[in-house]
């Protein structure tokens, strides 16, 4: 532990050990915040069909909605983990939330498409402060192998909620509209918010934080651009989460236009699916004590695009119907489950002094090529095999990255990785 304490990264951190919430409690709260992200994006996805057939559109069209809510995504994580970096971390997490309580209320009133998709940009927004500053405090608390683990919990509720989300969301179809569904999300973030102001505290001390302004913060994204196994790893993160986001995307109009599954049909398998991302992301932190992050995120990297290419192989010659393309996408599942959490952990724990910063612009960078990605399903044809064929060519090109620019055999393992990071 006293090589630990003496790692110093500024006069002061995070809370005093005796002050220190309990990593269980930590990860429960935090959960809670990166959890409104998935339910965001996931609680309505039985409602696209309805949501085209009530707004006169395509179902391209409506998909754009889960575009606007990525890009609202990528977007406000860049200002928002600066901004915790200059302020804190509490402030900006609330806030942020609260942003997306308004919205998800608005959205209860909205009279178009347009509008729809307007106010799912600025959901995006308020969601980014639980994906940026949830990721920044884990940083500020723990380092190597510890961080790993701990973002393993949150993948755990990051993987649960997409397990609920779809199935909440189908059952709630039966009693309201897809506005009804808005209407819980609102609820759930004043929940959150009342949770949040009480049980977490300050992890970043005035003492430490970096108030640089707009110049200090481009000068915080160069040197970032600067670490060339840092823009692998993020790149990595990216095209993982695309893999995962063509799934998400184009389920719904697989299972249910495709196979004729029902809404709580639909919602029921897609929890069914998560459940392998939930497995993976908690049998991580037992890998982890045999193998390092890095050999763990080149594996299941490795294990994505074979699994994508099992599945674009049985969509493309129509074999094996519905068990065949939901066992490929469950492996596929699986095999993200092992990389997502390990690629965040070594590219932040190679920028302590500016984790909100780092969190920044590798959550801009995975939910921003999801949100290219969503469309991408769309226009190839929102079936299995338009699925497969983003599955294979994103985890294909975060194979190139791995072995060209991160050379993950090159990293090296924090000194102690077992215990939490002690800075002062």
């Amino acid at each position: 532990m006293t090589a630990l304490q003496n790692r110093v990264e500024g006069p002061s951190a995070a809370p005093a050990p005796a002050d220190r919430p309990s990593a269980a409690r930590t990860a429960l709260v935090l959960g809670a915040f990166v959890a409104i992200g998935p339910l965001t994006i996931d609680m309505y996805l039985p409602a696209l069909p309805t949501i085209t057939r009530e707004l006169e559109t395509t179902s391209a069209a409506v998909q754009l909605t889960l575009t606007g809510t990525l890009i609202g995504l990528a977007l406000g994580q860049l200002v928002l983990g600066p901004l915790s970096d200059a302020i804190g971390r509490l402030r900006p997490l609330l806030a942020g939330t609260a942003v997306h309580v308004l919205a998800s209320l608005l959205v209860l009133i909205a009279p178009n498409l347009a509008v729809l998709g307007a106010l799912r940009v600025v959901q995006g927004v308020g969601t980014a402060a639980g994906a940026v500053v949830a990721i920044a405090i884990v940083r500020d608390l723990y380092d190597g192998r510890a961080a790993a683990t701990m973002l393993s919990r949150l993948f755990l509720v990051l993987g649960a909620a997409p397990v609920l989300a779809p199935t909440i969301g189908g059952e709630l179809l039966r009693f309201t509209s897809w506005r009804g569904i808005f209407a819980l999300l609102a609820a759930y973030g004043v929940l959150i918010i009342v949770v949040g102001a009480r049980a977490l505290p300050e992890t970043l001390p005035p003492e430490r934080r970096q108030s640089s302004g707009v110049r200090g913060t481009l000068r915080g994204y160069r040197s970032l651009f600067r670490d060339r196994a840092y823009v692998g790893l993020v790149l990595v993160a990216g095209l993982t989460m695309a893999g995962l986001f063509s799934y998400v995307s184009g389920s719904a109009f697989v299972y249910q236009g495709e196979f004729g599954l029902d809404e709580q049909q639909f919602g029921l398998l897609f929890g069914a699916g998560a459940f392998w991302l939930i497995a993976a992301t908690q049998l991580n932190p037992v890998l982890l004590r045999r193998w390092s992050p890095q050999q763990l995120l080149v594996a299941g990297t490795i294990a994505g695009a074979l699994a994508g290419t099992v599945l674009l192989v049985l969509a493309g010659t129509h074999t094996g119907g519905l068990v065949a393309v939901a066992g490929s996408l469950w492996a596929v599942l699986f095999a993200c489950g092992l990389a997502l959490p390990n690629a965040p952990a070594l590219a932040l724990s190679r920028h302590g002094e500016a984790a909100g910063t780092a969190a920044a612009l590798l959550g801009a960078v995975q939910f921003g090529v999801g949100a290219l990605v969503s469309p991408l399903v769309g226009v190839l044809g929102n079936d299995a095999t338009a699925i497969g064929t983003v599955i294979v060519v994103a985890l294909g090109l975060a194979i190139v990255v791995l072995v060209t620019v991160v050379r993950p055999w090159q990293l090296t393992d924090a000194p102690d990785p077992a215990e939490p990071v002690l800075h002062a």
